[in-house]
């Protein structure tokens, strides 16, 4: 099969590998969609100790089953599937409790296992037990089934948020992900939705799709124009939707008494920042991170984008042949498009 296999720092390369080939209790998944992520381009830059090359990465993704393991029960050939990223282990405190995304091990397809910017992808015994991995109706394209992964991310950043009946909720950053925070803060019960971001095409996005005020930080401040729009109180909740470290400090100015703030966007590793942490003192503020999601909010996702609840379309904007992996990757990189979809079948299938 061609598969984009990730090689080293800057490094990937389109070449044939073997056939997956499905153990007991595998199964094998012809792989239709695989978005990119800003973890993959982080990756690509920066490497990742899950990551051993050589290895094929990729976590948002949708198929067909084509081949199954012995004692496999769950799934048939012919079955169409939306396949998520984190695996618990099942074993550990964490897993145990329902958390496997704090699972120590802390397995991830397109990590540990072999990811999905290939034509097929074996998903082990492991992941077929306990993985995030859902069928989806026949109704439902793949491109937006490959998009349950980055919701139910989300899914689980406002769960642990809170956000209630009545809040204000600020968004730093309108990626494609940032930007799927806002209808899932309105069925919460958010009243006001702000969207902040450096570039103004990314705010015409935000508006399109919803949000209540959008600020472009390069020509205001940002922190003062979020007071004012509170009544000089502040947001209720925040989320850092971007790679900035920078924009942490911004949410605790910005924030109302007693706000919580999602740390949600993931950041190179070993960024720091100097925080003045009587702010946090003072106002009572709720500082959390949001890192991947559990296999329950990738189910959760899926019947969302099923119900059209939000609707994924707006959020894919370009799609791409696997063979031209690295001008998905460039054009992802240059935030100027949405969610950026690879077919490893081509863009024609």
């Amino acid at each position: 099969m061609k598969a984009a296999v990730y090689l080293g720092k800057d490094h990937i390369e389109v070449r044939d590998v073997p056939d997956p080939v499905p153990e007991d209790g595998d199964i094998v998944v012809k792989i239709h969609a695989c978005a990119v992520c800003g973890s993959d381009i982080r990756i690509f830059h920066h490497g990742n100790p899950r990551v051993r090359p050589p290895q094929i990465i990729g976590h948002e993704s949708a198929g067909e089953v084509v081949a199954v393991g012995n004692g496999v029960t769950k799934f048939r050939i012919g079955d169409r599937v939306a396949i998520g990223a984190d695996v618990p282990c099942g074993e550990c405190e964490f897993c145990e409790a329902g958390i496997g995304n704090n699972c120590q091990i802390n397995y991830a397809l397109g990590y540990q296992f072999p990811g999905s910017f290939a034509q097929y992808v074996l998903l082990n015994k492991l992941t077929v037990d306990l993985g995030p991995i859902h069928k989806i109706d026949p109704s439902m394209p793949y491109d937006e089934a490959a998009l349950a992964e980055p919701l139910a991310c989300v899914l689980n950043a406002t769960e642990l948020a809170g956000i209630k009946l009545g809040d204000t909720v600020v968004i730093i950053g309108a990626g494609p992900i940032g930007l799927m925070i806002m209808p899932i803060a309105r069925m919460l019960g958010a009243i006001k939705v702000v969207v902040v971001q450096r570039s103004k095409n990314r705010l015409e996005a935000a508006k399109a799709l919803g949000a209540d005020v959008v600020i472009a930080s390069s020509e205001e401040d940002a922190i003062e124009r979020v007071k004012e729009e509170t009544h000089g109180l502040g947001a209720d909740v925040i989320f850092t939707a971007n790679s900035s470290p920078e924009t942490h400090r911004d949410a605790m100015l910005m924030a109302k008494n007693r706000a919580r703030i999602s740390l949600f966007g993931g950041l190179p590793a070993g960024s720091t920042i100097e925080l003045e942490t009587n702010i946090i003192h003072y106002k009572e503020l709720t500082m959390m991170g949001a890192h991947g999601a559990m296999p329950r909010h990738h189910r959760q996702a899926v019947e969302l984008i099923a119900a059209r609840r939000p609707d994924m379309r707006p959020y894919i904007s370009d799609r791409f042949a696997l063979d031209d992996i690295r001008a998905a990757f460039e054009l992802t990189e240059s935030h100027s498009a949405m969610r950026v979809v690879v077919h490893p079948w081509g863009t024609d299938v």
